[in-house]
């Protein structure tokens, strides 16, 4: 298998995986990083709704990411939030851009349900992570472009406490624990040149220095067509357009 093969993805239900599935997506999760232990990667899966995996046409596993849809009341109004969990690509296929895409597709699709503001919630765990942010987005926060604004920070404490509780640090803005529930394997947790010059990168190491003992950064993202950048917007916006016509062909159809 080569780094250019084709590779497609799918989201599954996550309670529709079966113990073998279960066991491919933990043995994928413990070959990058250390820590990693069975019983919580269950129990951490058990908490999401839906696993959006990538494949080569030969079936085999190449990456994927666990994630969580739910809405929460921020100043008396609704806000919808998309939670990335454990999200891993192999690191044979790094670079390779199918799980960005597919993701950013799923964020239009579900953006097309609502009108209440969608945020991303990602916890990074590592630099090439956070470096999603910047690739797909010009609007998140933590940034290295400027200061997060006072009512982003009280919204990032707020989702932060709901889903992490005491684990939470919120003077450093990251989510750590008394031992690692799952750190990068000691290789991949250094920084190759090529990337140590990237104002991002080196964002990320100065915010979240405890990265390699399992600290992980808590960052978020507005999800809207306006401050995506262009290639991502493009994706965005049609799998928007395909779920409202979607939706429109089922009301037909019911009516």
């Amino acid at each position: 298998m080569t780094e250019t093969a084709p590779l497609h993805s799918q989201l599954l239900p996550a309670e529709a995986l079966d113990s073998a599935a279960r066991a491919e997506l933990f043995a994928l999760y413990r070959r990058h990083f250390d820590a990693a232990d069975a019983g919580r990667f269950a129990a951490d899966l058990a908490e999401k709704q839906q696993v959006l995996t990538i494949r080569d046409a030969g079936g085999r596993l190449h990456g994927f990411s666990t994630l969580a849809q739910y809405t929460r009341i921020f100043d008396g109004l609704p806000l919808r939030v998309l939670f990335s969990g454990d999200t891993v690509m192999d690191e044979a296929s790094w670079g390779q851009q199918a799980l960005a895409f597919a993701w950013i597709r799923l964020a239009g699709q579900i953006q097309a349900q609502s009108d209440d503001p969608l945020y991303w919630l990602l916890i990074s765990k590592g630099h090439r992570t956070y470096r999603y942010l910047p690739a797909f987005s010009l609007d998140y926060d933590p940034s290295p472009q400027r200061p997060t604004a006072p009512e982003r920070r009280r919204l990032m404490d707020f989702l932060a406490r709901d889903r992490f509780g005491e684990a939470y640090d919120a003077a450093r803005g990251v989510v750590s624990y008394p031992e690692s529930h799952g750190h990068l394997r000691a290789d991949l947790a250094e920084v190759p040149a090529i990337h140590a010059h990237l104002p991002e990168v080196a964002f990320f190491l100065e915010r979240n220095p405890g990265y390699r003992r399992g600290e992980e950064l808590v960052c978020l993202c507005p999800i809207t067509a306006d401050t995506l950048r262009p290639l991502a917007r493009r994706a965005f916006l049609a799998a928007r357009r395909e779920a409202r016509a979607a939706a429109a062909d089922l009301r037909v159809a019911q009516s």
